[in-house]
């Protein structure tokens, strides 16, 4: 029996011969959100739950384009708005009534959007609502926690799983505070520092809830917490905005922030992103008196494309049961997973909220009713972030299924009850080529 490694090196032949290309014209070979080893695979096209890549090979996808595709790839009534949008031009040098739409679209889901601006990603969100925090409260300091991702600027790279801090200046770092997600110890610190403008974090845990926050009151106790000292509360919901209800998690939590960052699903699939919040903090971007304090200018912001996509996108949202399709899929797959670990004689724990799947080899453990898992970060960190994860993407892969991260799965509107009941299929064979290998 070939090793997963050759199966997959020859499964995905072309693939490797165009990753070899891309080092002499793109540094890394290609786009690197997720690294892949010996190399990552060349998609040609997708409709609904399935692409295809460039050696003709099916995929059922739980990637879902980095979990910004709700309704599945190329969603016909997307394709259709943008397509017409298209012929009245890409990007118009101008105000587009579509901005205004688009925004309201957000305030009309999301409960914290007194006010909405448009970035490009999520990214450039949670940078802009971390300005917005400095200048509003005129304190340096930003609380983030171990683990949890807000993208790839200076300020929110430290513990953020990126694993390097190369290139970033020491003072940067230093306005940065890392800590774990402990009331008690959040308490703690605020306390005894005065110059703390805003903690963020992610709404459902460290990597879109790959290290879920155990307390099951925890974000309610962040609201009074932040509220209690004057700091800025931000709920990064750039992956569960929209996608954890369809309010995102503040609707879910009942807990309404000071700033929510937006991107993925708020877009449609398209590049763009949002912060959205309280009124007075927003009005930063206003010009009051003759006088703007902070300038966001940004040549593709709010544009026309982008814009047609996320208003369509959070039409059918708000219209249709887009998310609760979404999460019938993922507890049919979770139940699923269980059953294989059961036949299988396999430690393994599988949790997640909605339409979020995690799946965890080498423990055991339960999720609560909402869907967190109650496993102690630190063996959920242990089983997830070292060889497993890495063999699992590309078993899963040979397989034909693509697998977000290793061990995730982003469900959608789109997938079916044969998607659902294939990939529970070939779990079992991912398993038995694990143990062929001895991967532990």
């Amino acid at each position: 029996m070939s090793s997963i490694i050759d199966t997959y090196s020859e499964k995905f032949r072309k693939s490797g011969e165009l990753y070899s290309k891309g080092h002499e014209i793109i540094p890394g070979g290609g786009h690197q959100s997720r690294v892949q080893k010996p190399f990552p695979y060349f998609v040609s096209n997708a409709k609904g739950s399935i692409k295809f890549d460039v050696d003709g090979n099916r995929i059922i996808d739980y990637m879902m384009g980095f979990g910004s595709l709700l309704l599945g790839h190329s969603h016909p009534a997307v394709i259709e708005k943008i397509a017409n949008q298209l012929e009245n031009g890409t990007h118009l040098g101008a105000l587009s009534e579509l901005e205004l739409i688009w925004g309201e679209k957000v305030q009309d889901l999301i409960p914290s959007a007194q006010r909405v601006r448009f970035t490009n990603s999520g990214t450039e969100a949670t940078l802009l609502a971390m300005r917005l925090a400095r200048g509003f409260t005129g304190k340096k300091k930003i609380i983030k926690f171990i683990e949890h991702y807000h993208g790839w600027h200076d300020y929110a790279v430290p513990e953020s799983g990126l694993n390097t801090e190369f290139g970033i200046p020491k003072d940067t770092l230093n306005s940065v505070v890392v800590l774990e997600p402990e009331i008690s110890l959040i308490e703690d610190y605020l306390k005894n520092h005065d110059d703390v403008a805003a903690i963020i974090f992610e709404a459902t845990g460290g990597h879109w809830g790959q290290f879920p926050l155990q307390n099951p009151t925890f974000v309610k106790d962040l609201r009074a917490l932040t509220t209690k000292y004057g700091v800025i509360m931000i709920m990064d919901e750039v992956i569960c905005g929209f996608r954890i209800s369809k309010g995102g998690a503040q609707k879910r939590f009942d807990v309404v922030p000071d700033l929510t960052t937006m991107a993925k699903i708020v877009a449609g699939g398209l590049p763009g992103g949002s912060v959205a919040g309280d009124e007075k903090i927003m009005s930063l971007l206003s010009e009051q008196n003759g006088v703007q304090k902070i300038f966001h200018p940004g040549t593709f912001n709010a544009n026309p494309v982008s814009a047609t996509a996320g208003i369509t996108t959070l039409d059918l949202i708000s219209k249709e049961p887009i998310n609760e399709m979404a999460d019938q899929s993922a507890k049919k797959l979770k139940v699923g997973f269980r059953e294989v670990f059961h036949k299988m004689e396999v430690k393994g724990h599988v949790h997640g909220i909605a339409s979020i799947v995690h799946v965890v080899l080498g423990v055991e453990g339960e999720e609560s009713s909402e869907g967190v898992s109650l496993v102690p970060h630190s063996e959920l960190a242990k089983a997830t972030m070292g060889n497993v994860p890495r063999m699992m993407k590309l078993a899963f892969l040979n397989e034909g299924i693509d697998i977000m991260g290793g061990m995730g799965f982003f469900l959608s509107a789109a997938h079916s009850d044969d998607d659902i009941s294939e990939t529970v299929g070939k779990f079992e064979k991912v398993i038995t080529a694990l143990r062929s290998d001895g991967v532990s």
